[in-house]
């Protein structure tokens, strides 16, 4: 499984091909968004899967996958969700695109309550609302060629494109970066990167409004990665696309969204724009996160904070903790969390947390005396600054001696870097 922690060095190769996409300001969202109606709402989200068990079936618990999350994605937006696996985010995904059945809560689409609707009356809906899948090699029929899979939405919908589907679909093909040629191949001729994208065109075939990525990057290469994000990218600005990206890669997310929402145990914990999540996380758990996050800069090395590693492993989602979900791993725990659930409320304008005792933030809950197993809880890593001993005793050693010709200076470049 992977860990939300690991972070490749896409950003600095993202970085290079699209900079003004990638390193796009952005606004408060209230103050972005206040004259907007939302694309996308969601409103006390619920999903629990039974566990039934005998020879009558009877449910004797359920799988809390997602339990009650709420938040509103605007057009034009990209809406980043992380955290660490089996936290639900890819349930929420399917529910907001409606490939699964909520067991409770609202999901509003344009307006209109999507929360129940039969198959038959949710086809028409699916060409706004379309969901790139995490796993290029499962998600694509190896009996079907590429054009046939990429034309499927057309044959569904009854929708005949102009100057016929076969020169469309070979458009859609070059839109994402591959070859017309490649329309009557089958999935087991390409890459994973190149799955990927025709798992892309095929979402982008009936020009959705909005776009459910699913860990689109995480099963592919590093350098295959930042392709697909700048795809993403720019099909976002060329066709007006909105998406809900939902990855546990924080460089991903940090260069690809507008707001990030970080999910714990079916609940959303903090949501946030990008820059003010990132200088400052309010949450304990954010702020562990973002401190396992490496730096791969060799001249920075020893200007790291601190690491927290978190102990132990994430609560099982059928009998998940009482009060905060989080209590149980952080080290900033009282008696209050262990026992009162916090609500997801703005600290800040944009910001909004659920934490008693947020980080960055006033104390929600002050006079509490954190819990005796709390500082167990987590363990603080500080990285060792590089030893120059060895460094200053082979400069020393390699000091001509009196007489000798001293060895030709190093230029700034030749000099090592710190």
């Amino acid at each position: 499984m992977s860990d939300p922690s690991d972070v490749s060095d896409v950003s600095d190769v993202s970085e290079k091909k699209n900079p003004p996409v990638l390193e796009k300001d952005v606004t408060i969202p209230e103050q972005a968004t206040a004259s907007r109606e939302p694309l996308l709402r969601v409103e006390g989200l619920v999903k629990h899967f039974p566990i039934r068990k005998g020879l009558l079936g009877r449910q004797t618990a359920a799988v809390k996958a997602v339990d009650g999350i709420g938040f509103e994605v605007y057009p034009g937006e990209t809406l980043g969700v992380v955290g660490e696996s089996g936290c639900g985010k890819s349930t929420m995904g399917r529910l907001i695109t409606r490939l699964i059945e909520p067991t409770g809560g609202k999901v509003e689409f344009q307006g209109r309550d999507i929360t129940h609707l039969s198959m038959g009356k949710m086809r028409p809906m699916r060409r706004d609302v379309q969901m790139i899948f995490q796993d290029p090699y499962s998600s694509l029929n190896p009996r079907h060629t590429i054009g046939t899979i990429v034309s499927a939405p057309f044959k569904l919908q009854g929708v005949e494109p102009e100057g016929g589907l076969k020169k469309h679909v070979q458009e859609l093909l070059s839109l994402v970066g591959l070859s017309p040629e490649h329309y009557n191949r089958y999935p087991h001729e390409f890459s994973g990167g190149q799955r990927q994208r025709i798992g892309i065109a095929r979402a982008l075939a009936l020009r959705p409004k909005l776009v459910v990525a699913d860990e689109p990057v995480s099963a592919l290469d590093v350098s295959i990665q930042a392709q697909v994000v700048n795809l993403l990218d720019d099909l976002q600005d060329e066709l007006g696309l909105t998406y809900v990206i939902i990855a546990h890669d924080l460089s991903v997310i940090r260069h690809v969204s507008d707001r990030i929402a970080v999910m714990y145990l079916g609940k959303i914990v903090e949501l946030a724009d990008r820059k003010s999540l990132y200088s400052a996380p309010m949450h304990p758990y954010t702020k562990a996160l973002m401190s396992a996050v490496p730096v791969p800069d060799p001249r920075r090395r020893g200007t790291k904070s601190e690491r927290i590693l978190l102990k132990g492993d994430v609560p099982s989602p059928i009998s998940p903790p009482s009060g905060c979900r989080f209590h149980t791993r952080c080290w900033k725990a009282t008696e209050i969390c262990k026992t009162q659930e916090p609500p997801l409320i703005a600290l800040k304008t944009g910001h909004q947390v659920a934490c008693h005792h947020p980080e960055n933030a006033p104390d929600q809950a002050p006079g509490e005396q954190v819990l005796a197993d709390a500082r167990e809880a987590v363990e603080l890593i500080t990285p060792a600054r590089p030893d120059r001993s060895a460094e200053k005793q082979s400069k020393t050693l390699a000091e001509p001696a009196e007489g000798d010709a001293a060895p030709p200076s190093r230029t700034a470049e030749d000099s090592p870097k710190e």
